[in-house]
């Protein structure tokens, strides 16, 4: 696994909430709770996810005027969940672009199952396009590092860390968040004294055309 994946779970539900957040974080990944429209908006605005979980319904609208802010956004996903079990909700979900839909209650095996299905498919759509990160281009199809006409020779763990931060632009990673997601050649996890020495790395090799900012205490941020 190079990058970490972002939910955005959006489920008034506290109870449903709380354990689904445990059981998505447990599984390695990046979860933002919201419990209504309004805060899921302001959310939006300021992250990116590669999933999110939409409860159909909320306190002050629904699951669809989520998804319909979210469409916007091609990388996103959508699974609905809802206790309704409507032909008519259920065709309208995946005319909007759903990727798929669960009723309450469910089984939390089915639904990991179903998230890791929606992201692995997310991910084949998207393996051919090229990344970018501050000034630097990737293309994840030819393992290639280029500054604008120059190519960057990486080592394979310097360019999984570096695909890690082109994956999660702008967000915070702590160090162990890192850790867990970067393995040397001999499939070793690498120590975090490792990591600190390929992070210096990377940033002699890239040089101005990425920022990568260490947050003391916690991780990195790069842009």
């Amino acid at each position: 696994m190079v990058s970490i994946k972002h939910i955005l779970l959006v489920e008034d539900d506290i109870m449903i909430a709380s354990g689904l957040v445990y059981a998505l974080e447990h599984e390695g990944y990046s979860v933002v709770h919201t419990k209504n429209v309004h805060d899921t908006y302001a959310v939006i605005q300021t992250n990116q996810f590669d999933l999110a979980i939409l409860d159909m319904q909320m306190p002050d609208g629904n699951g669809f005027d989520i998804s319909h802010r979210l469409s916007k956004v091609k990388s996103t996903s959508i699974i609905f969940l809802t206790v309704v079990d409507d032909e008519d909700k259920i065709v309208k979900a995946f005319d909007d672009g759903a990727a798929d839909y669960i009723t309450k209650p469910f089984r939390l095996r089915e639904l990991l199952a179903r998230v890791k299905r929606t992201l692995n498919a997310s991910s084949e759509d998207g393996k051919n396009e090229v990344l970018t990160l501050g000034n630097v281009n990737i293309d994840v199809t030819a393992g290639k590092v280029m500054i604008g006409i120059n190519v960057v020779e990486l080592t394979a763990l310097e360019y999984r860390l570096l695909l890690i931060f082109a994956t999660n632009k702008s967000i915070l990673l702590t160090r162990n968040q890192i850790l867990e997601n970067i393995w040397d050649s001999g499939e070793n996890f690498v120590e975090d004294n490792t990591l600190t020495v390929y992070i210096k790395r990377l940033r002699e090799k890239l040089g101005a055309a990425v920022k990568i900012e260490t947050v003391r205490g916690i991780g990195y941020r790069a842009d």
